[in-house]
C-alpha cells in the first residue's frame, strides 16, 4: 500500500489554510462536493505541488440492501479520474431504505447508519463491495462508522465483521479511531478488542476526529478538538502496525490554522508513542484471526437482501417517519438518533439553500424541525429544501405577506424544469415586483 503520510480533510472553508500548512502530505475531499469539470482552484494547486487528493464518498450506501447505483458509481469513478487519485473511499453504512424490495416508500436518511453485524448483512455488503470494486478504476477502501444505536441479534463483533469483509473481498479498510471510541461510549465496545481482531495488513489509512459527550452519549461531531481518548486509540493502533496514512477530519466550527496544526502535532506524537511500543513489543504474536467464512454468490444473496431490506426500512421509518420502533431496539437511543437526524437535515438544508434562513429569519429552524415530523426525506438535500418551502406555502405556514412573497419567489426560481427567464425585461419586472411586495 502506498505510504500517504500525514493529511487533513480538505474543506472549502479552510482551503487557504490547508495550502499554507506545513507537513501536509495529502488531503481528502468529500467526493459529492467536487465537480470533475470545475475542480476548486485550491485542489488544482495542491495537485500541481504533488499533494495526493483522495475522494471520500458519503452517499453510495454500500451497506444497504439494494445493489450500488450504477450512476453513483460512475460519478465516483469520474471524480477519481479528475483528481488522479490512487485510492477511493466510502463507508460501511446504509443511507436509504424502502423501495421495490419492500414495496414501501423510498426513504433517505441523510446520514450514515450502521448495518447489523449479521451473516445476512455481511453477505449483502460483500456483494455490494465487489460490484463497486468492478466499477471503480482504483482500489476501494471502506470505513467503519460511528453509531448511536445497536442492532438486536448481532452475530459478530466489529473486528470479526471487518476481518471477514476484507478477507472475502480484498477491500482495503479505512479505520476511524474516533468512531471506535464513539462505539466504546455508545455501545460498550472495546476498541482494543476491535483492533486485535482487524486484518491490520488491509488498512489503507486512518481517520482521527473530535466529538463531545452529552448525557452519556458520544456525538461524533467533527466540530471539536480531538480528545485524549481518541489519541489513545490511535496510539494502540500504531503499537500494532504502522498505518500508511493518518488524516485529521474537521467539518464544522473551524478553528484558527494554528489550532489545526497543534492537533496534527498531537496526532504525530500519538503515532510516535505507538511506534515506540511496537518496536519494544516486536516478536509477540497477534490474536488468532477469526475463522474464514464461505462467500455465497449470485442468487444465494437474494433472500438475505430481502430480509435486510425489510429490517433497514423498518428502522429508518421509525427514525424519520415516526412509525413504531422495531422490536429489540432501545427506544431512548432511537429518539436521540431521530432528533440528531432532524437537526442534521435542518443544518444541511441551511447550507445548500442559505436563502431560506435569511427569508425566514429565526423562525427557520423551528419551522423546519416541525416539517420533518411528517415529511421524511425521499431524495437529496436540495430536493428537501424545495419540498420544505413548498410545504410552508401550501399549508399557509407563512403569515407574514413579505416572507410569503419572498419564499414563493425563491421556490418558483428553483422548482421548474428549467431556470426562469434571464432576459433583462423579465428580470426587471420580477425585481420590481419584489420591491413593491416589500413595501
Amino acid at each position: 500500500m502506498e505510504r500517504l503520510g500525514t493529511g487533513i480533510g480538505w474543506r472549502p472553508e479552510i482551503a487557504d489554510a490547508v495550502e499554507r500548512m506545513p507537513g501536509i502530505d495529502w488531503v481528502e475531499a468529500v467526493a459529492e462536493n467536487v465537480c470533475p469539470g470545475h475542480l476548486p482552484e485550491s485542489l488544482v494547486r495542491l495537485r500541481e505541488r504533488g499533494v495526493t487528493v483522495i475522494p471520500h464518498g458519503v452517499s453510495l450506501g454500500l451497506g444497504g440492501a439494494e445493489r450500488p447505483d450504477a450512476g453513483r458509481l460512475a460519478a465516483l469513478a469520474e471524480r477519481v479520474e479528475a483528481l488522479g487519485a490512487p485510492l477511493v473511499t466510502e463507508h460501511i453504512a446504509f443511507v436509504r431504505a424502502g423501495g421495490p424490495l419492500t414495496a414501501s416508500p423510498h426513504l433517505e436518511a441523510g446520514h450514515l447508519l450502521p448495518v447489523p453485524r449479521t451473516r445476512d448483512a455481511l453477505d449483502v455488503l460483500c456483494e455490494n463491495v465487489r460490484i463497486a470494486q468492478d466499477a471503480l478504476p482504483v482500489p476501494l477502501a471502506v470505513e467503519n462508522i460511528a453509531a448511536l444505536i445497536s442492532w438486536p441479534g448481532e452475530e459478530m463483533t466489529e473486528g470479526q465483521f471487518l476481518y471477514e469483509l476484507a478477507d472475502r473481498t480484498g477491500v482495503r479498510l479505512l479505520i476511524d479511531v474516533a468512531n471506535l471510541h464513539t462505539n466504546h461510549v455508545n455501545r460498550g465496545e472495546d476498541p482494543a478488542k476491535a483492533l486485535a481482531e482487524l486484518p491490520l495488513e488491509a488498512i489503507a489509512y486512518v481517520h482521527v476526529a473530535g466529538g463531545f459527550e452529552r448525557d452519556g452519549v458520544w456525538h461524533d461531531s467533527h466540530a471539536h478538538p480531538v480528545p485524549q481518548p481518541v489519541l489513545d486509540v490511535l496510539t494502540d493502533l500504531a503499537s500494532r502496525v504502522s498505518p500508511p496514512g493518518v488524516l485529521l477530519e474537521r467539518d464544522e466550527n473551524f478553528p484558527e490554522p494554528a489550532e489545526l496544526e497543534r492537533e496534527l502535532g498531537s496526532i504525530r506524537r500519538a503515532l510516535e508513542k505507538g511506534a515506540d511500543q511496537r518496536v519494544a513489543a516486536e516478536g509477540t504474536s497477534r490474536a488468532t484471526a477469526p475463522e474464514k467464512g464461505a462467500a455465497p454468490a449470485g442468487e444465494a444473496v437474494e433472500p438475505a437482501r430481502q430480509r435486510l431490506a425489510l429490517a433497514q426500512a423498518a428502522l429508518l421509518s421509525a427514525l424519520v417517519a415516526g412509525t413504531p420502533v422495531p422490536e429489540g431496539f432501545d427506544r431512548v437511543r432511537l429518539g436521540v438518533q431521530a432528533r440528531a437526524l432532524a437537526g442534521k437535515r435542518a443544518d444541511v438544508v441551511a447550507k445548500v439553500a442559505p436563502e431560506l434562513p435569511v427569508i425566514l429569519g429565526d423562525r427557520y429552524r423551528r419551522a423546519f424541525l416541525g416539517y420533518t415530523h411528517g415529511h421524511p426525506m425521499s431524495d437529496g438535500y436540495r430536493r428537501d429544501a424545495l419540498d420544505f418551502a413548498g410545504y410552508l406555502l401550501a399549508e399557509g405556514r407563512c403569515e407574514d405577506a413579505r416572507v410569503r412573497a419572498e419564499l414563493r419567489e425563491w421556490w418558483l426560481e428553483r422548482s421548474g424544469p428549467k431556470p426562469r427567464s434571464r432576459r433583462p425585461g423579465v428580470r426587471l419586472a420580477r425585481a420590481t415586483r419584489r420591491v413593491l411586495l416589500r413595501r
